[in-house]
Protein backbone atom coordinates (compact mmCIF):
# COMPACT_ATOMS: atom_id res chain seq x y z
CA UNK A 1 0.00 0.00 0.00
CA UNK A 2 0.98 3.29 -0.88
CA UNK A 3 0.23 6.99 -1.91
CA UNK A 4 -0.22 6.81 -5.77
CA UNK A 5 0.68 9.27 -7.76
CA UNK A 6 -2.83 10.70 -8.63
CA UNK A 7 -3.01 11.06 -5.01
CA UNK A 8 -0.49 12.95 -4.07
CA UNK A 9 -0.62 16.77 -3.54
CA UNK A 10 2.13 18.26 -4.93
CA UNK A 11 2.15 21.57 -3.13
CA UNK A 12 2.99 19.74 -0.08
CA UNK A 13 6.06 17.86 -1.25
CA UNK A 14 7.18 21.46 -2.79
CA UNK A 15 6.74 22.65 0.50
CA UNK A 16 8.56 19.75 2.15
CA UNK A 17 11.23 19.94 -0.45
CA UNK A 18 11.42 23.89 0.50
CA UNK A 19 11.43 23.07 4.44
CA UNK A 20 14.77 20.29 3.92
CA UNK A 21 16.72 23.52 2.33
CA UNK A 22 15.93 25.53 5.17
CA UNK A 23 16.06 23.11 7.90
CA UNK A 24 19.53 22.49 6.11
CA UNK A 25 20.31 26.64 5.98
CA UNK A 26 20.37 26.57 9.92
CA UNK A 27 21.62 23.30 10.69
CA UNK A 28 24.65 23.78 8.38
CA UNK A 29 25.49 26.55 11.04
CA UNK A 30 25.71 23.80 13.88
CA UNK A 31 27.13 21.44 11.92
CA UNK A 32 30.54 23.21 11.35
CA UNK A 33 30.37 25.78 14.28
CA UNK A 34 29.14 25.11 18.09
CA UNK A 35 26.33 27.50 17.42
CA UNK A 36 24.53 25.76 20.51
CA UNK A 37 26.89 27.97 22.69
CA UNK A 38 28.14 31.03 20.46
CA UNK A 39 27.24 34.71 20.31
CA UNK A 40 26.74 34.45 16.54
CA UNK A 41 26.80 38.01 16.71
CA UNK A 42 30.77 37.97 17.76
CA UNK A 43 31.70 34.61 16.68
CA UNK A 44 32.55 35.91 12.77
CA UNK A 45 34.59 38.92 11.93
CA UNK A 46 33.95 39.02 8.48
CA UNK A 47 31.37 41.43 7.66
CA UNK A 48 30.19 38.92 4.62
CA UNK A 49 29.99 36.25 7.33
CA UNK A 50 28.00 38.76 9.78
CA UNK A 51 25.19 39.48 6.90
CA UNK A 52 25.20 35.76 6.29
CA UNK A 53 24.12 34.84 9.60
CA UNK A 54 21.31 38.06 9.93
CA UNK A 55 19.64 36.67 6.63
CA UNK A 56 19.67 33.60 7.78
CA UNK A 57 18.34 34.15 11.45
CA UNK A 58 15.59 36.71 9.82
CA UNK A 59 14.73 34.70 6.91
CA UNK A 60 14.79 31.22 8.03
CA UNK A 61 15.63 30.65 11.58
CA UNK A 62 13.41 29.72 13.54
CA UNK A 63 10.55 29.41 10.34
CA UNK A 64 11.13 26.03 9.17
CA UNK A 65 10.81 23.58 12.26
CA UNK A 66 7.29 24.85 12.22
CA UNK A 67 6.65 24.54 8.32
CA UNK A 68 7.86 21.03 8.91
CA UNK A 69 5.57 20.58 11.69
CA UNK A 70 2.36 22.11 10.00
CA UNK A 71 3.36 19.32 7.49
CA UNK A 72 3.57 16.60 9.66
CA UNK A 73 0.01 17.37 11.09
CA UNK A 74 -1.79 17.91 8.11
CA UNK A 75 -0.09 14.60 6.71
CA UNK A 76 -0.78 12.43 9.38
CA UNK A 77 -4.44 13.81 9.16
CA UNK A 78 -4.39 12.40 5.35
CA UNK A 79 -3.04 9.23 6.50
CA UNK A 80 -6.15 8.76 9.00
CA UNK A 81 -8.51 9.50 6.54
CA UNK A 82 -7.41 8.10 3.62
CA UNK A 83 -6.22 4.77 5.87
CA UNK A 84 -10.08 4.72 7.01
CA UNK A 85 -11.36 4.87 3.43
CA UNK A 86 -9.29 2.02 2.47
CA UNK A 87 -10.83 0.16 5.59
CA UNK A 88 -7.92 -0.55 7.27
CA UNK A 89 -7.02 -0.60 11.15
CA UNK A 90 -5.56 2.95 11.39
CA UNK A 91 -4.05 3.09 14.85
CA UNK A 92 -2.11 -0.15 14.68
CA UNK A 93 -0.80 0.79 11.43
CA UNK A 94 0.48 4.48 12.75
CA UNK A 95 1.84 3.13 15.87
CA UNK A 96 4.05 0.77 13.78
CA UNK A 97 5.40 4.48 11.74
CA UNK A 98 5.11 6.56 14.52
CA UNK A 99 7.73 3.82 16.05
CA UNK A 100 9.38 3.26 13.64
CA UNK A 101 10.07 6.96 12.99
CA UNK A 102 11.54 7.30 16.91
CA UNK A 103 14.23 4.66 16.04
CA UNK A 104 15.15 6.39 12.78
CA UNK A 105 15.54 9.52 14.91
CA UNK A 106 17.45 7.73 17.67
CA UNK A 107 20.10 6.32 15.46
CA UNK A 108 20.39 9.73 13.64
CA UNK A 109 20.60 11.74 17.08
CA UNK A 110 22.71 9.68 19.03
CA UNK A 111 24.98 8.10 16.23
CA UNK A 112 24.85 10.77 13.33
CA UNK A 113 24.10 14.15 14.55
CA UNK A 114 22.30 15.98 18.07
CA UNK A 115 19.94 18.44 16.36
CA UNK A 116 17.37 15.56 15.27
CA UNK A 117 13.59 16.16 14.95
CA UNK A 118 12.67 12.95 14.76
CA UNK A 119 12.79 12.06 18.32
CA UNK A 120 10.44 14.92 19.25
CA UNK A 121 8.15 14.25 16.12
CA UNK A 122 7.71 10.92 16.75
CA UNK A 123 6.54 11.41 20.80
CA UNK A 124 4.46 14.52 19.34
CA UNK A 125 2.61 12.55 17.17
CA UNK A 126 1.20 10.35 19.26
CA UNK A 127 -0.09 13.43 21.43
CA UNK A 128 -1.69 13.76 17.77
CA UNK A 129 -3.70 10.38 17.70
CA UNK A 130 -5.95 11.66 20.64
CA UNK A 131 -7.00 15.09 18.62
CA UNK A 132 -7.78 13.24 14.88
CA UNK A 133 -11.76 12.78 15.81
CA UNK A 134 -11.88 16.38 16.45
CA UNK A 135 -13.38 18.69 13.72
CA UNK A 136 -10.71 20.67 11.93
CA UNK A 137 -12.21 24.08 13.63
CA UNK A 138 -11.43 22.91 16.92
CA UNK A 139 -7.56 21.84 16.13
CA UNK A 140 -7.41 25.08 14.56
CA UNK A 141 -8.49 26.99 17.50
CA UNK A 142 -6.59 24.38 20.02
CA UNK A 143 -3.14 24.94 18.76
CA UNK A 144 -3.56 28.43 17.87
CA UNK A 145 -4.28 29.38 21.40
CA UNK A 146 -1.45 26.68 22.36
CA UNK A 147 0.88 28.71 20.38
CA UNK A 148 -0.26 31.91 20.89
CA UNK A 149 -1.03 32.06 24.68
CA UNK A 150 1.74 30.89 26.40
CA UNK A 151 4.13 32.66 24.48
CA UNK A 152 2.07 35.66 25.04
CA UNK A 153 2.71 35.17 28.47
CA UNK A 154 5.99 34.26 28.79
CA UNK A 155 6.82 37.16 26.81
CA UNK A 156 4.58 39.48 29.21
CA UNK A 157 7.05 38.13 31.96
CA UNK A 158 10.36 38.28 30.11
CA UNK A 159 9.20 42.37 29.77
CA UNK A 160 8.27 42.69 33.31
CA UNK A 161 11.45 41.34 34.25
CA UNK A 162 13.58 43.11 31.98
CA UNK A 163 11.93 46.18 33.59
CA UNK A 164 12.31 45.53 37.23
CA UNK A 165 15.89 43.79 36.71
CA UNK A 166 17.86 45.08 33.30
CA UNK A 167 20.52 42.84 33.83
CA UNK A 168 18.23 40.55 33.25
CA UNK A 169 17.75 41.37 29.46
CA UNK A 170 21.61 41.47 28.36
CA UNK A 171 22.41 38.16 30.58
CA UNK A 172 24.38 36.01 28.13
CA UNK A 173 22.91 32.27 27.35
CA UNK A 174 26.23 31.81 26.10
CA UNK A 175 28.94 29.39 27.41
CA UNK A 176 32.62 30.29 25.53
CA UNK A 177 34.52 27.08 27.11
CA UNK A 178 31.40 24.92 26.02
CA UNK A 179 31.90 26.25 22.44
CA UNK A 180 35.67 25.73 22.76
CA UNK A 181 35.23 21.98 24.24
CA UNK A 182 32.66 21.10 21.26
CA UNK A 183 35.40 22.32 18.99
CA UNK A 184 38.45 20.25 20.37
CA UNK A 185 35.63 17.22 20.44
CA UNK A 186 34.09 17.53 17.31
CA UNK A 187 37.28 18.76 15.25
CA UNK A 188 40.03 15.74 17.01
CA UNK A 189 38.13 13.56 19.60
CA UNK A 190 37.65 10.10 19.26
CA UNK A 191 34.31 8.55 18.15
CA UNK A 192 33.79 7.88 21.87
CA UNK A 193 34.35 11.23 22.74
CA UNK A 194 31.87 12.80 19.72
CA UNK A 195 28.91 10.15 20.87
CA UNK A 196 29.78 11.98 24.32
CA UNK A 197 29.49 15.30 23.31
CA UNK A 198 26.86 14.40 21.07
CA UNK A 199 24.66 13.13 24.04
CA UNK A 200 25.35 16.62 25.67
CA UNK A 201 24.39 18.44 23.14
CA UNK A 202 21.49 16.94 22.43
CA UNK A 203 19.89 16.73 26.21
CA UNK A 204 20.65 20.40 26.75
CA UNK A 205 17.75 21.12 23.64
CA UNK A 206 16.16 18.19 24.45
CA UNK A 207 15.23 18.03 28.14
CA UNK A 208 12.53 17.64 30.29
CA UNK A 209 12.07 21.71 30.51
CA UNK A 210 12.47 22.10 27.26
CA UNK A 211 10.27 19.76 26.59
CA UNK A 212 7.07 21.99 27.75
CA UNK A 213 8.42 24.90 25.32
CA UNK A 214 7.79 22.40 22.02
CA UNK A 215 4.33 22.17 23.31
CA UNK A 216 4.21 25.48 22.23
CA UNK A 217 6.02 24.84 18.87
CA UNK A 218 6.02 21.18 17.60
CA UNK A 219 2.67 20.23 18.37
CA UNK A 220 1.01 23.16 18.26
CA UNK A 221 1.71 23.35 14.88
CA UNK A 222 0.76 19.88 14.48
CA UNK A 223 -2.63 20.46 15.29
CA UNK A 224 -2.82 23.43 13.21
CA UNK A 225 -1.48 21.79 10.47
CA UNK A 226 -4.11 18.93 11.02
CA UNK A 227 -6.70 21.20 11.30
CA UNK A 228 -5.88 22.94 7.81
CA UNK A 229 -5.63 19.38 6.31
CA UNK A 230 -9.42 18.67 7.79
CA UNK A 231 -10.57 21.50 6.32
CA UNK A 232 -8.95 20.92 2.51
CA UNK A 233 -7.22 24.63 3.13
CA UNK A 234 -4.12 23.00 0.66
CA UNK A 235 -6.46 21.32 -1.79
CA UNK A 236 -8.84 24.23 -1.88
CA UNK A 237 -6.45 26.52 -2.83
CA UNK A 238 -8.18 28.48 -5.71
CA UNK A 239 -11.29 28.64 -3.85
CA UNK A 240 -9.53 30.43 -0.84
CA UNK A 241 -7.07 32.54 -2.91
CA UNK A 242 -8.26 35.83 -1.84
CA UNK A 243 -8.04 35.03 2.05
CA UNK A 244 -5.06 33.12 1.34
CA UNK A 245 -3.81 36.48 -0.08
CA UNK A 246 -5.19 38.37 2.59
CA UNK A 247 -3.07 36.03 5.31
CA UNK A 248 -0.27 35.85 3.09
CA UNK A 249 0.64 39.96 3.77
CA UNK A 250 -0.32 39.91 6.84
CA UNK A 251 1.85 37.69 8.35
CA UNK A 252 4.59 38.88 6.23
CA UNK A 253 4.67 41.98 7.21
CA UNK A 254 3.91 41.14 11.33
CA UNK A 255 6.30 37.92 11.19
CA UNK A 256 8.87 39.90 9.56
CA UNK A 257 8.83 43.04 12.29
CA UNK A 258 8.92 40.34 14.81
CA UNK A 259 11.84 38.80 13.50
CA UNK A 260 14.17 41.87 12.55
CA UNK A 261 13.12 43.29 16.37
CA UNK A 262 16.11 41.82 17.73
CA UNK A 263 17.95 44.16 15.87
CA UNK A 264 15.63 47.08 15.35
CA UNK A 265 15.77 47.22 19.31
CA UNK A 266 19.41 46.34 20.36
CA UNK A 267 18.88 42.57 20.92
CA UNK A 268 18.29 40.73 24.46
CA UNK A 269 16.29 37.83 25.49
CA UNK A 270 12.79 39.50 25.07
CA UNK A 271 13.13 40.24 21.51
CA UNK A 272 14.81 37.21 21.23
CA UNK A 273 12.05 35.07 22.09
CA UNK A 274 9.66 37.28 20.45
CA UNK A 275 11.52 36.41 17.22
CA UNK A 276 11.38 32.84 17.44
CA UNK A 277 8.23 32.27 19.49
CA UNK A 278 6.22 34.75 17.14
CA UNK A 279 7.65 35.82 14.09
CA UNK A 280 9.27 32.37 13.00
CA UNK A 281 6.07 30.90 13.00
CA UNK A 282 4.17 33.66 10.76
CA UNK A 283 6.93 33.86 8.70
CA UNK A 284 6.52 29.95 8.44
CA UNK A 285 2.50 30.07 7.61
CA UNK A 286 3.23 32.86 4.93
CA UNK A 287 6.23 30.50 3.04
CA UNK A 288 3.23 27.68 3.22
CA UNK A 289 0.09 29.68 1.90
CA UNK A 290 2.32 31.56 -1.22
CA UNK A 291 3.83 27.75 -2.23
CA UNK A 292 0.13 27.09 -2.06
CA UNK A 293 -1.39 29.81 -4.09
CA UNK A 294 2.02 29.08 -6.19
CA UNK A 295 1.69 25.55 -6.88
CA UNK A 296 -2.07 26.07 -7.95
CA UNK A 297 -0.90 28.58 -11.08
CA UNK A 298 1.17 26.35 -13.79
CA UNK A 299 3.87 28.86 -13.91
CA UNK A 300 3.94 28.50 -10.41
CA UNK A 301 4.09 25.02 -10.34
CA UNK A 302 7.20 25.41 -13.30
CA UNK A 303 8.86 27.41 -10.88
CA UNK A 304 9.15 25.89 -8.01
CA UNK A 305 8.71 22.08 -9.17
CA UNK A 306 12.06 21.14 -8.40
CA UNK A 307 11.16 20.99 -4.72
CA UNK A 308 8.79 18.28 -5.41
CA UNK A 309 11.28 15.50 -5.77
CA UNK A 310 13.05 16.48 -2.49
CA UNK A 311 10.05 16.70 -0.98
CA UNK A 312 9.14 13.37 -1.81
CA UNK A 313 12.31 12.07 -0.61
CA UNK A 314 12.36 14.57 2.44
CA UNK A 315 13.56 11.57 5.27
CA UNK A 316 16.08 10.66 2.89
CA UNK A 317 17.34 14.26 2.27
CA UNK A 318 17.20 14.73 5.68
CA UNK A 319 19.46 12.40 6.82
CA UNK A 320 21.42 12.25 3.89
CA UNK A 321 22.21 16.22 4.89
CA UNK A 322 23.63 15.16 8.21
CA UNK A 323 25.59 12.13 7.28
CA UNK A 324 27.39 14.26 4.61
CA UNK A 325 28.04 17.09 6.88
CA UNK A 326 29.31 15.60 9.60
CA UNK A 327 31.69 13.40 7.32
CA UNK A 328 32.99 16.76 6.23
CA UNK A 329 33.28 18.34 9.66
CA UNK A 330 33.94 15.80 12.23
CA UNK A 331 36.98 14.18 13.57
CA UNK A 332 36.10 10.52 11.79
CA UNK A 333 35.68 12.67 8.47
CA UNK A 334 37.79 15.01 6.89
CA UNK A 335 38.20 17.13 10.23
CA UNK A 336 36.30 20.73 8.94
CA UNK A 337 34.86 21.52 12.20
CA UNK A 338 35.25 25.23 13.13
CA UNK A 339 37.35 25.67 10.06
CA UNK A 340 34.91 27.16 7.11
CA UNK A 341 33.01 30.56 7.88
CA UNK A 342 28.87 31.01 7.93
CA UNK A 343 29.13 32.22 4.48
CA UNK A 344 31.25 29.02 3.25
CA UNK A 345 28.51 26.82 4.55
CA UNK A 346 25.83 28.63 3.50
CA UNK A 347 27.75 28.23 0.00
CA UNK A 348 27.85 24.96 0.51
CA UNK A 349 24.28 24.02 1.65
CA UNK A 350 23.10 25.43 -1.75
CA UNK A 351 25.92 23.25 -3.18
CA UNK A 352 24.25 19.92 -1.54
CA UNK A 353 21.38 20.62 -1.92
CA UNK A 354 21.41 21.45 -5.75
CA UNK A 355 22.85 17.80 -5.88
CA UNK A 356 19.92 16.61 -3.77
CA UNK A 357 17.43 17.93 -6.36
CA UNK A 358 19.07 16.68 -9.37
CA UNK A 359 19.96 12.64 -7.46
CA UNK A 360 15.92 12.58 -6.03
CA UNK A 361 14.37 14.07 -9.38
CA UNK A 362 16.87 10.85 -11.05
CA UNK A 363 15.78 8.62 -8.30
CA UNK A 364 12.18 8.75 -8.76
CA UNK A 365 12.15 8.33 -12.34
CA UNK A 366 12.65 4.89 -11.23
CA UNK A 367 11.60 4.47 -8.40
CA UNK A 368 8.54 4.61 -6.19
CA UNK A 369 9.84 5.87 -2.82
CA UNK A 370 13.37 7.31 -1.24
CA UNK A 371 15.16 4.90 0.35
CA UNK A 372 14.46 5.17 4.04
CA UNK A 373 10.68 6.18 2.93
CA UNK A 374 10.65 2.36 1.74
CA UNK A 375 11.83 1.16 4.88
CA UNK A 376 9.42 3.22 6.81
CA UNK A 377 6.61 1.78 4.63
CA UNK A 378 7.13 -1.32 4.59
CA UNK A 379 7.73 -1.88 8.21
CA UNK A 380 3.97 0.81 8.68
CA UNK A 381 2.33 -1.91 6.55
CA UNK A 382 3.99 -4.73 7.18
CA UNK A 383 4.79 -5.50 3.88
CA UNK A 384 7.93 -4.96 1.56
CA UNK A 385 6.72 -2.10 -0.74
CA UNK A 386 7.07 -2.13 -4.31
CA UNK A 387 10.86 -0.79 -4.80
CA UNK A 388 10.77 0.28 -8.67
CA UNK A 389 8.24 2.05 -10.55
CA UNK A 390 5.82 -0.43 -12.99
Amino acid sequence: MYTLEKDRIISLDMMRGFSILGIFLVNMLSFHSPMLYLDPATWWDSPLDKGTYVLIDIFVQGSFYPLFSLLFGYGLVLLYERTLKKGVAFYPLVTRRLMMLLLIGMIHAFLIWHGDILINYAIFGFFLLLFLKVSGKWMLMIGGLLWVIPNFLISILFIISTLLVPEIDGSSIYDTAMAEQSIAVYQTGSFVDIFTQRWNDWYLVNNVDNGIFMLFSIFAFFLIGGGAAKLKWIERAKELRTPFMQSLFLFIIIGLFFKVSPYLFHGGLTFEYIQDSFGGPMLAVAYAVGIALLADTIKGRKLLGFLAPVGKMSMSNYLLQSIVSTLLFYSYGLGFYNQISAFTGTVLVFFIFALQVIVSSYWLKTHQFGPVEWLWRSITYQKIQRWKKP
